[in-house]
């Protein structure tokens, strides 16, 4: 039941990454959070089994921390990627 705290956690630092990174109208407000949810139940989990008991701080620190921080790099990646993507758009068209 332990989990739900690290998804809980990574959840709601994922929507507050959300709101610090620029560029929120060329990405959905789910983005953030829901790849930091995701990677969270994978980090957990994969770290439960291969042995991390619960009360090691490296558990909480990976799976919750960890994972937003790999969510707010990916978040800004996408967010490059849309501004090339929207560029090229406008030049094609000659906008």
């Amino acid at each position: 039941m332990y989990i739900l705290l690290a998804l809980i956690g990574a959840c709601a630092l994922g929507i507050a990454a959300h709101y610090m990174i620029g560029g929120r109208e060329l990405r959905g407000v789910a983005v953030t959070p829901a790849i930091a949810t995701a990677l969270a139940a994978i980090v957990y989990t994969g770290s439960q089994w291969a042995g991390v008991g619960e009360d090691s701080v490296w558990l909480w620190l990976a799976s919750v921390l960890g994972s937003v921080l790999v969510a707010a790099l990916a978040t800004v990646a996408i967010v490059a990627a849309r501004r090339r993507s929207d560029a090229a758009a406008k030049a094609a068209l000659g906008i």
